[in-house]
């Protein structure tokens, strides 16, 4: 490309750039076209120092936290094997897991200087989990642990047992526990929710409990790879996300950029959004971690992008509306969006001025998109192709059938079997709601590749006796055949529960209380003096069980229930030697209880 060329190009983007309205971009080329070299150079500083002050400026800024304050919190080698933002069902992953050499018990440090604040004890999710509060107005987490240090351990053991429950959430003084940074604080484990020995780490603003990415805290994990960009997603946006299939593109590197298979791209539409199936890479490891950030580019412009800075966990489930999530739902592979969906006005996104992050095309000129994506270590990639408008380009002429719901408006559905309401932080784009009675009195409300964000009120007619009203539960089955139950509460002739997912619905009567199961051998009558700790498992028809009691000679003792799976007591003060009774008392959702009485001999 000779010099004019060049600038006719320059001065073209920046007028673009700068003007969200501009007149079509003929008249704009064929003025600058007459312009002298000169004037045009005259008219590129101009445009230079209005984009440096004019407010039109990248979309995110370089961010300002401190290295070096946080340590390291494991005892083992440095490394993750899951980042800040990567991409988890129904929501952003939302710290590291440090690596923990595939081993439990390793020692935990705090990572600053500051003081236990809270201990929270899960059968999912976290586990067992310590907070610490910093002076600097930060706060971390350290989940999954196996026993807490044994100070901290014996206090939260005395709190379990005042309040009669194994699992609780404890806030603690500020002058009960203090630490030093490098101080031992637990061991490491692979309770609640994990899949793995690992250390979840998390670094929290302490006044508004926004999640920050750790790895922008300066911590040793070497990384000099950019990001790995696999397919490209084009999306039709005269039509709802979930009411279309994305037309894909494989994407090859020449030259160090990406670019789809076979170059430029014609579209058949007027308004259109991509999307992208990235991952990021550290040095020394193979291990596929989210990507960091994204901004989409028209003609020079950024218009869109988002960014894994910092999430709150009110609002993690909107990865829900950063994905394509009937593409990820129906077998297909994680395509983040590039432009938010309607129904997702905050976040991790931004947009230029007067912009949506959608793409409109008024002519059939070429269109430059780039596409950056960036790791938390700087490193990038780059896509870069044309895109124009094919002439003659079909009208939006796509038919639906079904009641038309739309994001951020009240949407209400009503037949003399079925009824709901969703309010307006529901749904993330429009569908046109379908409802389908099967077999059973088994209703499908829309589909499982629809997400919701919010509980809505789902009601159904029943007939059920009076007497009966309390026993009855709400199944629902949702994505990939999960299955929850609720107590269906009674209100005149109707029965109500909340759930926040389309897919079948259906009201059952529960009368069946559940079943309690010794594990390990023990039994009626057994000499308990070789063994630490007796189990038993628990199941019930609605999977779900309201209430756990353990009493020996009468009194509450402390059993786990990690993972949700076996209740285990591991024999402790409260049980000395000599002959015992012990009593088992399991409620279900809807107060079916089922007692078991052991004598036992310690």
């Amino acid at each position: 490309m000779n010099s004019l060329n060049f600038l006719n190009n320059v001065v073209l983007s920046s007028i673009q750039y700068l003007v969200p309205s501009q007149p079509p971009i003929s008249i704009i080329k064929t003025t600058f076209e007459i312009m002298s070299p000169a004037l045009k150079k005259i008219l590129l500083i101009i445009f230079s120092i209005t984009l440096h002050f004019g407010g039109y400026a990248q979309l995110f800024h370089e961010k300002n936290y401190p290295s070096n304050y946080f340590q390291w919190p494991v005892g083992a080698a440095v490394g993750i094997v899951a980042n800040f933002g990567e991409l988890r069902p129904n929501h952003y992953h939302m710290g590291l897991d440090c690596r923990t050499d595939s081993r439990v018990n390793m020692p935990i440090y705090a990572a600053a200087d500051g003081y236990v604040a809270k201990i929270n004890i899960d059968p999912t999710g976290f586990g067992r989990t310590i907070y610490i509060n910093h002076p600097n107005g930060t706060t971390t987490l350290y989940a999954h642990l196996n026993d807490f240090n044994a100070t901290l351990e014996k206090y939260i053991r005395q709190q379990q047992y005042a309040l009669q429950q194994w699992r609780v959430v404890v806030e603690i003084p500020a002058n009960l526990f203090p630490v030093k940074k490098g101080d031992f604080i637990a061991y490491s484990g692979n309770t609640g929710g994990s899949q793995g020995p690992h250390l979840h780490f998390e670094i929290r603003d302490t006044k508004t409990d926004k999640v920050l990415n750790p790895l922008l805290f300066g911590f040793p994990i070497p990384d000099k790879i950019a990001p790995d960009v696999i397919r490209l997603a084009l999306y039709d946006k005269r039509y709802s996300i979930y009411e279309q299939t994305p037309k894909i593109y494989p994407l090859k590197k020449i030259n160090g950029r990406y670019q789809p298979y076979g170059g430029k791209i014609k579209l058949s539409s007027n308004k259109v959004a991509f999307g992208i199936t990235a991952f990021d890479r550290y040095t020394g490891s193979t291990n596929q971690n989210g990507i960091y950030r994204a901004e989409l580019y028209v003609d020079g412009r950024a218009i869109s992008g988002f960014e894994m800075d910092s999430i709150n966990y009110d609002v993690t489930r909107f990865l829900n509306a950063h994905i394509d999530y009937k593409t990820h739902e129906s077998g297909g592979p994680f395509i983040q969006l590039l432009s938010p969906l309607p129904g997702y006005s905050n976040g991790i996104y931004k947009t230029a001025p007067g912009e949506d992050g959608n793409i409109r095309l008024s002519d059939y000129e070429n269109h430059e998109i780039k596409i950056v994506v960036a790791d938390a270590n700087g490193n990038e990639s780059m896509v870069v192709f044309d895109i124009s408008l094919e002439p003659n380009f079909p009208e939006r002429n796509a038919r639906f059938n079904g009641y038309l719901f739309e994001p951020n408006a009240l949407n209400v559905f009503e037949n003399e079997s079925v009824m709901f309401y969703m309010k307006d932080s529901c749904l993330y784009d429009s569908i046109h709601f379908n409802i389908k009675e099967l077999p059973g009195k088994i209703y499908q409300l829309q589909n499982d590749k629809t997400p919701v964000q919010s509980y809505f009120p789902t009601y159904i007619k029943g007939d059920f006796p009076i007497d009966d009203s309390g026993k009855i539960v709400m199944k629902q089955v949702s994505a990939r055949g999960k299955t929850r139950f609720k107590k269906a509460v009674f209100q005149n002739g109707w029965y109500k529960a909340n759930f926040r997912d389309f897919g079948t619905y259906q009201l059952l009567k529960d009368i069946t209380p559940p079943i309690v199961m010794p594990m390990g051998g023990f039994r009626d009558g057994m000499h308990t003096s070789r063994v630490n700790r007796i189990a038993f498992a628990v199941s019930d028809n609605s999977m779900e069980i309201a209430k756990f009691t353990a009493l020996i000679d009468g009194k509450w003792v402390l059993c786990s229930n990690d993972k949700g799976r076996v209740y285990v007591y591991e024999f402790d003060e409260n049980c000395g030697p000599g002959e015992h009774s012990l009593e088992i008392i399991v409620s279900d959702l809807v107060g079916n209880t089922t007692t078991k009485m052991y004598r036992f001999v310690r």
